[in-house]
């Protein structure tokens, strides 16, 4: 697995292709929760992690914010920002709850088989 350089010293780049499928939520949770107030996470991945996203608002509410920074077939790019500050709302739905990244012990199928 190749690392992702610091961006600068608030991004820190976590690219999910090389964690095994059955590991990857849980690497992106302990990920995020490491992760200081203002700190961003640069989220790279070879499909749109919908499911994971709807985890994310579903656990953390505003507290992360979400922004795409490329979202093409094979090249998915997001910000993860840690913004304590934030206040509660309902929580944005990006996709089916259904299907490919349901993580949960399960196992995340949305690898693409990998």
């Amino acid at each position: 697995m190749s690392e992702l350089p610091v961006i600068n010293e608030a991004v820190f780049g976590f690219d999910a292709r090389g964690v095994a499928k059955r590991f990857r939520h849980a690497a992106i949770f302990g990920a995020l929760e490491s992760l200081d107030d203002g700190e961003t996470m640069r989220f790279v991945n070879d499909h749109d992690p919908l499911p994971l996203l709807n985890q994310i608002q579903q656990r953390y509410g505003n507290q992360v914010g979400i922004k795409y920074v490329a979202r093409e077939p094979g090249n998915i790019v997001i910000d993860f920002s840690i913004q304590l500050g934030a206040q509660e709302q309902a929580p944005a739905q990006y996709g089916a709850q259904e299907g490919s990244c349901g993580g949960g012990g399960g196992g995340c199928g949305c690898s693409g088989g990998r």
